[in-house]
């Protein structure tokens, strides 16, 4: 039977953020005991006192926690690249059965510019485009039928080139949205493949946002 320290522990693990909110001592940890009381109880299949529970929390090894930030920061020495691109659009449309020929028709035009930088996005009811705005008008003119749900103007993205090693390590994600959260810059969209990971934002926050994720491969 697993101990009751060690069902905590798993608990608590399962959230980087509470982890590392816990070890800065920003969580109440009697108000963390009540949260996760009926968990624990059903874990260990027996009643347990919010006493214990707030007891076993407080003896935790913060060390587990240190590592991951670690690990994380470790992680982030290693990114080959940051690339940054200006002048883009964001188009989100309605999901139609004509949509996807219309993207088909912006793709054969956009096989005449190799340098231009575009995106789709397809959700369960709408698709995002992002584009370089110097295609707005061919954009506007194929799609100009289907239902534009939001068009946002004067936005940039940054790409992080991650090693691939990123797949296999919990939080890499968060961890950049956090150092981005933290320094008040709003993302508009995000766009991940397995090996890149870009943020868009507006022209506004870009150079803040730069600085921001080159400060992630500077971190002790």
């Amino acid at each position: 039977m697993q101990k009751l320290s060690e069902i905590i522990s798993d608990i608590i693990h399962q959230s980087p953020f509470l982890s590392e909110a816990l070890a800065e001592g920003l969580i109440n940890v009697s108000s963390l005991a009540r949260k996760i009381g009926p968990e624990v109880e059903k874990a260990s299949g027996r009643p347990i006192k919010e006493g214990a529970i707030i007891m076993a929390i407080n003896r935790m090894p913060v060390s587990e926690v240190f590592h991951i930030d670690k690990n994380l920061r470790q992680f982030f020495k290693q990114l080959s690249d940051i690339s940054v691109r200006s002048s883009l659009l964001d188009y989100t449309f309605l999901n139609t059965p004509t949509l996807l020929d219309k993207q088909a028709q912006l793709l054969h035009r956009i096989s005449k510019y190799p340098k231009v930088f575009y995106s789709f996005s397809q959700g369960v009811s709408e698709t995002t485009i992002l584009i370089t705005d110097s295609l707005e008008a061919e954009l506007e003119d194929i799609f100009k039928a289907e239902r534009l749900l939001n068009k946002e103007k004067n936005l940039s993205s940054v790409t992080l080139m991650l090693p691939e090693e990123n797949r296999a390590i919990y939080g890499i994600y968060y961890y950049i949205t956090k150092e981005l959260a933290i320094n008040g810059i709003n993302i508009v969209e995000l766009i991940s493949t397995s090996n890149e990971f870009t943020v868009v934002l507006a022209n506004k926050d870009l150079d803040r946002a730069f600085s921001v994720l080159m400060g992630l491969r500077k971190q002790n």
